[in-house]
């Protein structure tokens, strides 16, 4: 029957001497040698009692053997639910008991902590430290370097994977062998990796932009990994001459881009930069191809779906947009009432389908029967638009719309005219109580280094360029915008702390 997850990412690579990972003290892992590890982690599991469907929970900092239990799961059948590194100990309680979890794996530091959580929901818990050590890995050492792969389908569970949970509850997005094999192979034609690229991987690995698009891109193709702990400039500036590609979210680039030394001969030899997990600004696309000669590829996924769009590696890599639908993705904009198709040009939800798409959340069935149409359309929740060449572009949350005195107002769309403001780094644009109109447009705007922006300048400005009611009632100027572990502006922060601006008046 065979393990078509286990089989395409590990099994294809099994035996090679070439190297899979560069660490940052300059040794390397091969293939065979991180395959031996995962089997003998894959023993330690399956001897802990673990059985096919387990969840196995773990929360633990970036390391090879981090990535070696995540191989061991799939090679014993089990499901992989990475967790961040930053989630506290009551948020670790409810993804232990939602998830109903077998094992937990967690840093030393924090068994203690969470043994007694553990305990109390029925998981056993190991230990795995940044630097390889911890009970796991002291067990793992004693067992053989062989595991006979546990057969398992197509339509399998393979992870776990939480949302954010910025409105209520986070949901564990349940993944297959389908969701993450099509994606990886996909990517790997739409952005042609070939065994000879070398990717520069400072992302966390709890988190699907690190875990399975680059890190599963790379196995599938047989190439290897500059493998950081995380974004540290003076590392990804020393290591870059060893690369061809690097993934990364807006935040890597704009730090590399504040840096004289990053310049167009210290990236001349890279062949692709792609970019997610955020937008990334249209400035910050300009002054990358200013410096470097390269363009950036943007592309559009989700915790629910993997990777749903792609700028084109052959072709305009249009700022602004997301790219195309990936080869197998339908992708529609409907109307958010009544989810019947809207002509080209028009601002809508989101919609998409194809093998990518998750199989629904774990044990919220009105939550999948809400999101996920009869049809295996996902509503991502995503307002987009379709350009005439048939460009994507995301223009923001459906729960950041603004309904202000009736009129429906887009935040990206007002946050592009700031943007473009004398001295204004980013804008982020939210929507808060008002009195008068239920809501109303707040601006929040972040200063380029050195800059002192004039709000009252700026606000007489975009009277031009927008109707009135989309005019900001008030601009208000901060360091620097709330974000999570991933770069996404956290506007949920922002409309708890601007609240009560206009209603308390």
């Amino acid at each position: 029957m065979g393990n078509p997850l286990y089989d395409t990412l590990y099994g294809a690579n099994a035996g090679r001497d070439a190297p899979f990972l560069h660490l940052a003290d300059g040794s390397k892992v091969t293939y065979a040698d991180f395959l031996a590890e995962a089997a003998q982690m894959a023993h330690v599991l399956t001897g802990l009692g673990l059985s096919p469907d387990d969840r196995v929970a773990v929360q633990v900092a970036k390391s090879p053997q981090a990535l070696a239990l995540c191989a061991a799961c799939a090679q014993a059948g089990l499901v992989f639910l990475p967790l961040n590194t930053a989630y506290t100990t009551d948020e670790l309680t409810y993804f232990i008991d939602n998830s109903g979890a077998a094992l937990v794996v967690t840093d030393s530091a924090r068994e203690q902590d969470l043994a007694p959580v553990a305990t109390r929901l029925g998981a056993r818990i190991e230990t795995l430290n940044a630097d390889g050590s911890g009970s796991l890995t002291e067990k793992a050492a004693q067992a053989p370097q062989q595991f006979d792969t546990v057969p398992r389908s197509e339509d399998d569970l393979a992870a776990f994977l939480y949302t954010s949970g910025t409105t209520g509850r986070s949901k564990g997005a349940m993944l297959t062998q389908t969701n993450l094999l099509s994606n990886a192979r996909t990517l790997v034609q739409e952005w042609q990796f070939t065994a000879d690229d070398v990717l520069l991987h400072a992302l966390p690995i709890f988190h699907t932009h690190g875990l399975f698009v680059a890190t599963n891109v790379t196995l599938v193709a047989g190439g290897s990994m500059i493998f950081l702990s995380g974004f540290d400039l003076d590392r990804i500036l020393d290591r870059m001459p060893e690369a061809t590609t690097m993934m990364g979210v807006p935040t890597f680039y704009t730090r590399l881009l504040d840096d004289a030394r990053f310049t167009r001969d210290a990236a001349a030899h890279m062949r692709l930069f792609i970019s997610g997990s955020a937008p990334l600004l249209a400035e910050t696309h300009v002054q990358f191809e200013a410096r470097t000669g390269q363009r950036i590829l943007e592309r559009y996924g989700m915790t629910e779906t993997n990777m749903n769009t792609s700028n084109p590696y052959d072709g305009e890599r249009r700022a602004g947009t997301v790219g195309f639908p990936l080869p197998g993705v339908e992708l529609k904009i409907t109307d958010p009432e009544t989810g019947t198709p809207l002509p080209q040009g028009e601002v809508g939800v989101i919609e998409v389908r194809g093998p990518n798409v998750f199989k629904g959340y774990w044990q919220m069935p009105e939550k999948t029967a809400a999101e996920l149409r009869d049809d295996g359309f996902f509503i991502t929740g995503d307002l987009g638009t379709i350009d005439a060449d048939g460009y994507v572009s995301i223009v923001g949350r459906g729960k950041d719309l603004i309904i202000s005195g009736g009129y429906n107002i887009y935040p990206k769309e007002v946050e592009l005219v700031l943007d473009e403001q004398e001295g204004v780094l980013e804008s982020a644009v939210i929507g808060v109580p008002h009195p008068d109109f239920g809501e109303t447009v707040l601006g929040v705007l972040v200063a380029q280094k050195g800059q002192d922006p004039d709000v009252d300048s700026i606000m007489e400005r975009i009277k031009g360029p927008l109707a009135r009611f989309k005019h900001p009632r008030r601009l208000v100027m901060i360091d620097s915008l709330p974000r999570n572990t991933m770069g996404k502006v956290q506007k949920n922060v922002l409309r708890e702390t601007y609240k009560d601006m206009f209603t308390s008046q």
